[in-house]
């Protein structure tokens, strides 16, 4: 129900205005003519820009016919580019350049894990956690790998992966949903440092709002997670949009009478994504301070090598992303058990036998709301019933953490072999 991303973060650009700004705009500056004359001799147009030919920094291309010479760039306080500082310059573009790859490949890696690699665990997670006859709880993830094989082997590797395209659609709702609602209201898209509660509550206004319209898409797409690939059609990647629109208008997917009103998911879907906003939020900026400070530290006591400085350049916040995402689910694990199980109420959803790994069950839950939902998992499945399927949250952010790390290794090697 919430962005997986924190506002910090978006993946691609990752840290990198400053860099730009610094590269394009500090090291190299425009050119310039004094007379018409120099245009008539020399090509300009468009200028040279580094690495686009085989030409250093101060030569400029001849025109057609006229034999190459290399002429310094005359410029004020200026070095030519292959003088005594051209190897530094070079140097510094390719590792310019190296940040560049190294932080689209660090996003693009985080990305990866949390939306792909780790959607099977999703998807069984949310397989347990509305499957009321289970007697497997799966809470470690012994139990949960191996099911996850009878999966795969009865059923091919389609049902670990089904409904993933509607988890995207989901994402881009939800900040869609958000960017247009802060563009026409006064409600803050992001918190200024200097804040006061009034800005916080509009905010947190802004994303209970965007979370109310995303919610129909979100049912239907977890109606697609736990949905049985036995009996399920080969649905289009656009259908959790018709379903979501269909459950806002009652039109268009079969129901039971035991489906409840969207207007009583409100406040447990609002209350978990808020909640789950906060505590990321909260967490995130703390692990950040604590490791910069860390960071800031060792730079006084020692001369810290630039592999390490670049590095604290990029990891702190995917370790403090990463920390911030493994608290939430883990503290609002209960809470979310039982959201999924009010979402899935009523849909005619048939999922998988999750203690065999074969064969099918129906939904047939009859909670009245939260509350009843709370005091009749607790009565029959125990405390322990909020935890079902909490195995595959330790797989899911094992393999986040082992993919960081990787990348981390990749990373310094290619700055070690570059410096």
């Amino acid at each position: 129900m919430h962005p997986r991303r924190p506002d910090g973060f978006d993946g691609l650009g990752y840290r990198g205005g400053a860099r730009d700004e610094q590269g394009f705009g500090g090291a190299f500056p425009a050119r310039s003519f004094s007379s018409g004359s120099d245009l008539g001799h020399w090509v300009t147009t468009p200028p040279d820009i580094p690495g686009s030919r085989n030409l250093h920094w101060g030569e400029k291309s001849p025109p057609y016919g006229v034999p190459s010479t290399s002429t310094p760039y005359e410029g004020p306080a200026e070095e030519p580019f292959s003088g005594g500082g051209g190897g530094g310059s070079v140097q510094g573009q390719s590792s310019e350049q190296l940040n560049r790859f190294a932080g689209f490949g660090i996003g693009l890696a985080s990305l990866f894990t949390e939306n792909v690699l780790a959607h099977p665990c999703i998807v069984l997670r949310r397989q347990c956690q509305v499957n009321y006859h289970a007697r497997h709880y799966h809470l470690t993830p012994f139990t949960v790998i191996n099911i996850m094989y009878s999966f795969n082997k009865t059923q091919g590797p389609r049902a670990l992966w089904k409904g993933m395209g509607s988890t995207f659609i989901v994402q881009g709702v939800t900040l869609g949903a958000e960017g247009i609602i802060s563009e026409f209201t006064p409600l803050p898209r992001e918190i200024l440092h200097k804040w006061n509660p009034k800005q916080i509550g509009e905010h947190l206004l802004l994303k209970s709002l965007t979370y109310i319209v995303a919610m129909p898409f979100y049912s239907a797409s977890l109606i697609e997670t736990v949905q049985s690939e036995i009996i399920r059609d080969n649905a289009g990647i656009l259908e959790c949009v018709k379903e979501g629109i269909g459950r806002v208008i009652g039109m268009g997917v079969p129901h039971s009478k035991r489906l409840l009103p969207l207007l009583s998911l409100i406040f447990p879907t609002v209350l978990h994504g808020v909640l789950h906003y906060i505590i990321s939020s909260v967490i995130q900026k703390f692990v950040l301070l604590i490791l910069k400070r860390k960071t800031y530290n060792s730079h006084l006591a020692e001369s810290t090598s630039p592999v390490q400085s670049m590095l604290d350049a990029y990891f702190p916040e995917l370790i403090a992303n990463f920390a911030a995402s493994l608290c939430s689910d883990v503290i609002l694990y209960p809470l979310e058990t039982v959201l999924h199980r009010l979402h899935i109420q009523g849909t005619r959803t048939i999922i998988d036998n999750t203690d065999l790994g074969y064969e099918v069950l129906p939904i047939n839950t009859q909670y009245e709301g939260m509350r009843d939902c709370i005091n009749t998992i607790r009565q029959e499945e125990g405390v322990l019933g909020f935890y079902k399927g909490f195995g595959a949250v330790i797989i899911q952010y094992t393999l986040h953490a082992a993919v960081l790390q990787i990348t981390k290794i990749i990373y310094s090697t290619l700055l070690q072999n570059s410096v």
